[in-house]
C-alpha cells in the first residue's frame, strides 16, 4: 500500500480517536480539530519522505501535540493547561516506544459534547460529526433536515465553544443518567448512518455500524445500569445478525419479512436476547428496549416460521407513547396492516402530518405498498415513484422498481 493511501486510511479509521483523545485533555474542539490538521498534512510532506512511521497514530498525535503548545505559548495560555499538553507528550512518547494499544476517548468525548451550554437539541449532532466523523449531510439526513441548516447549526455550536471558550468537564456520577440520552442517540444514529452504507462498495462509512456496537459495548462497560444501554445494544445485534439476509447473492435487497431466516446470525441474536433480558431485570422500561423487543419478535420468526404482527403492533404503540417519532408512526402503520388489514394501517399513515413526510422515503414506500394491497393503482405507483426518488440504496431502489412495475403490467 502506497503512503498517501495509508495516510487517506488512518484519516478514515483513526480521525474521530485522534481527536477525542486530544479534545478530552486539551478541551478545546476548534483548536484540536486545526492542530490534527496540521498534523496530516505534515504526514504527507515527510512521510513520502522518509517513510512511514511505525506507529502511525502516536506521530500524528506527537505533531498536533506540538502545534497546541505553540498555540498555547503564542496565546499566552495560563499555566494550567499547560500540564496537560506535557502529559499528552509524555503518552505520546509511550505510545510510540511501546506496544500499547492507543487510549479509545471517544465515549469520553461523547459526554463532553453534553456540556450544559450546549443546545441538548444539538449534543447528538456534534458527538456526531467531532467524534464519529460523520458529515453534515447525513447528519442532517437521520434528523430529517436540510444539509445546510445542520452545518449552520454546527458551525454556530463551534463558533460558541470558541468564543465563551468552553471548558469541557465530565459529569458527575449523579449527572450520567441525565446526560446519557444523546450518547445513546448518536451510538444509535451511528449505527443507522454505517448499516444504510454496510452495502454501497468502497463506502468510507462501511465500519461505522461495527464502531457503534463497540461503543455500546464501552458504554455498558461505563454504565452497567442504566437499562438502556443494553436495550440499545440489544437493538443494533438484532440488526446487524440480519445483515447478510438483506440482500441476495445477487445483490437485489430482501424486505425483513422475507428473509432467509438461516441467514440470519444465530450467536447474535442470541446475544441480543441476553441484553434485552438484563435490561428488564435492571429496572424501567425506555424507547431502545421497546425497539429492541419489536425486533426480537421479529427473530422469533427463526424458531416458529411466523411473524406476530399484533404484538409488534401492540408495542409500538407503548413507543409512540414513549417516544412518538416519526419512524415509529411509520412502523406502527405497517404492524397494523400486517395485523389488521390494508386499510386500518394506512388510516394511521393519513393521519401524519404531510408535512413531516414529504422527504421521509419508509413513509413513501410503505404508502405504495398499502394503496398496491388496496388497489390503488394511481396513489400506489405515485407513491412509489416518491420513494424511488428518496432511496440512496441502489439495491433498495431496484425493488421498488420491480413493486411498481406489478402494477403496470
Amino acid at each position: 500500500m502506497d503512503t498517501y493511501r495509508v495516510i487517506e486510511q488512518t484519516a478514515r479509521d483513526a480521525y474521530s480517536r485522534l481527536l477525542s483523545y486530544l479534545v478530552v485533555n486539551w478541551r478545546d474542539v476548534p483548536a484540536v480539530e486545526d492542530a490534527i490538521g496540521d498534523a496530516f498534512l505534515a504526514a504527507l510532506e515527510a512521510w513520502p519522505k522518509v517513510g512511514l512511521p511505525n506507529k502511525p497514530e502516536a506521530w500524528l498525535i506527537s505533531v498536533a501535540r506540538r502545534r497546541l503548545m505553540d498555540r498555547a505559548r503564542h496565546a499566552r495560555v495560563s499555566d494550567r493547561a499547560l500540564p496537560a499538553l506535557l502529559a499528552m507528550s509524555e503518552d505520546a512518547q509511550h505510545l510510540t516506544t511501546s506496544r500499547a494499544a492507543f487510549p479509545d476517548e471517544r465515549l469520553r468525548m461523547m459526554f463532553l459534547c453534553t456540556h450544559p451550554a450546549i443546545d441538548p437539541a444539538m449534543r447528538t449532532p456534534l458527538m456526531l460529526q467531532t467524534v464519529l466523523g460523520i458529515d453534515a449531510a447525513r447528519i442532517a439526513s437521520a434528523f430529517i433536515t436540510k444539509p445546510s441548516t445542520m452545518s449552520q447549526r454546527l458551525t454556530r455550536i463551534k463558533a460558541k465553544i470558541r468564543a465563551e471558550r468552553l471548558t469541557f468537564e465530565m459529569p458527575a456520577e449523579e449527572e450520567i443518567s441525565e446526560r446519557l440520552e444523546p450518547v445513546l442517540e448518536a451510538i444509535y444514529a451511528a449505527y443507522g448512518s454505517g448499516w444504510d452504507e454496510a452495502a454501497i462498495a468502497g463506502s468510507s462509512r462501511r465500519k461505522l455500524a461495527e464502531e457503534a456496537i463497540d461503543l455500546g459495548r464501552l458504554l455498558l462497560q461505563f454504565v452497567p445500569r442504566e437499562p438502556e444501554v443494553y436495550g440499545l445494544l440489544a437493538l443494533m445485534l438484532y440488526c446487524e445478525a440480519r445483515r447478510d439476509a438483506r440482500h441476495d447473492d445477487k445483490g437485489s435487497y430482501i424486505p425483513l419479512s422475507e428473509q432467509e431466516c438461516a441467514r440470519w446470525n444465530r450467536s447474535l441474536i442470541s446475544e441480543a436476547e441476553r441484553y434485552l433480558l438484563s435490561a428488564s431485570q435492571v429496572g424501567g422500561i425506555g424507547r431502545f428496549q421497546l425497539m429492541a423487543a419489536i425486533q426480537s419478535v421479529h427473530a422469533q420468526r427463526l424458531w416458529t416460521g411466523r411473524i406476530e404482527w399484533e404484538a409488534i403492533a401492540q408495542l409500538y404503540e407503548g413507543l409512540i407513547r414513549l417516544h412518538p417519532t416519526l419512524g415509529a408512526l411509520v412502523g406502527q402503520a405497517a404492524a397494523v396492516a400486517e395485523a389488521y388489514g390494508a386499510k386500518r394501517g394506512m388510516g394511521l399513515l393519513e393521519v401524519i402530518p404531510a408535512s413531516e413526510v414529504i422527504n421521509y422515503q419508509p413513509y413513501w414506500a410503505l404508502a405504495g405498498h398499502l394503496y398496491k394491497r388496496m388497489h390503488r393503482k394511481e396513489d400506489a405507483l405515485a407513491a412509489y415513484s416518491r420513494a424511488i426518488g428518496l432511496s440512496m440504496d441502489v439495491s433498495v431502489r431496484q425493488f421498488l422498481n420491480r413493486q411498481a412495475s406489478d402494477l403496470t403490467e
